[in-house]
């Protein structure tokens, strides 16, 4: 498995497949996917003033982060994003 370092968290990203209310499947170039993901690792943390700071996010939390700030990677046969947690807007509960 993928450790991230720092203040990096790893997610995957979640498929969202876009029905219309009478169950016509639409195409994912037809509307915008949301920037939600599951966390499946986290970072140690960051120093700040020579202090670790833990993260917020935890694994297995639900987020939305900034579109194009994640690092798109392959490993193991399955697409992950890596991203700083300051480009994490939300956790979805």
């Amino acid at each position: 498995m993928l450790k991230p370092l720092y203040d990096n968290v790893v997610l995957e990203k979640e498929e969202v497949e876009n029905k219309t209310s009478s169950g016509i499947i639409l195409n994912a170039a037809d509307k915008d996917q949301p920037s939600i993901a599951k966390v499946v690792a986290v970072g140690d943390g960051k120093l700040t003033d020579g202090k670790k700071v833990p993260l917020q996010v935890k694994v297995n939390d639900r987020v939305v982060y900034k579109e194009y700030s994640a690092t798109k990677i392959e490993y193991e046969s399955k697409e992950y994003l890596i991203i700083s947690e300051e480009n994490i807007l939300a956790v979805v509960e």
